[in-house]
């Protein structure tokens, strides 16, 4: 199981030039196929008077779902470039789109290749790329004249704690990694005499830290 990948924090631009073509890059977080797509239609619009808008987008924890568009290059010489730097680059949950200007010379298949990449390499050096972890949501119940220690006891050992929830008695909600599950279960232990039982609740992707 995927327990963490790498994304970007926010959409960001880098623009290249070769031969008098100008490339616009966009790079931008997304979480299904259709907002790709709406990422792509979006530079599509804004920049109408470009010649072509070619795109890529990788998605999902485990970076399956890939999709590349040439949008009229010639075959092989834009997404599938624009692809492979987001491949290298280990990122998922993505979307690239490079809107070109021609700029009256042709670049060729090798020139082509290069701009396509480059732009995409562009966008990449800009972007601020952060890390997603699967986190489990697990509740703790303890007495009200226990809660305020064993939260900070928790806190100083390094565990999330999301909130407390005060009713009959109080439920700390807990995030933990899938393999520090047992560390937190001997912790919990340890501050409450045994007495403590971990619930475990939904998982949930979060940005680290």
């Amino acid at each position: 199981m995927v327990e963490s990948y790498l994304t970007v924090a926010d959409a960001v631009e880098a623009e290249v030039e070769a031969r008098r073509s100008r490339f616009l890059a966009r790079l931008e977080p997304v979480s299904s196929e259709a907002d790709a797509r709406a990422v792509v239609e979006a530079a599509r619009t804004a920049h109408w008077d470009a010649r072509h808008h070619c795109s890529a987008f990788v998605l999902g924890p485990d970076a399956m779902t890939e999709r590349s568009s040439d949008d009229g290059e010639p075959a092989g010489t834009a997404g599938s470039p624009m692809l492979e730097v987001l491949r290298g680059r280990g990122l998922t949950d993505v979307v690239c789109v490079v809107t070109r200007w021609f700029g009256g010379t042709l670049l060729g298949t090798g020139g082509l290749i290069r701009a396509y990449g480059d732009a995409v390499r562009a966008a990449c050096d800009a972007a601020v790329v952060v890390e997603r972890r699967l986190l489990l949501r697990v509740s703790l119940d303890v007495d009200h004249a226990d809660a305020g220690r064993v939260e900070a006891a928790l806190r100083s050992r390094g565990v999330q704690v999301a909130g407390t929830d005060y009713g009959a008695r109080a439920t700390l909600r807990l995030d933990v990694s899938p393999d520090e599950r047992e560390r937190l279960r001997e912790v919990v232990a340890e501050l409450t005499g045994g007495a403590g039982v971990l619930v475990d609740g939904p998982s949930h992707w979060s940005y680290r830290g």
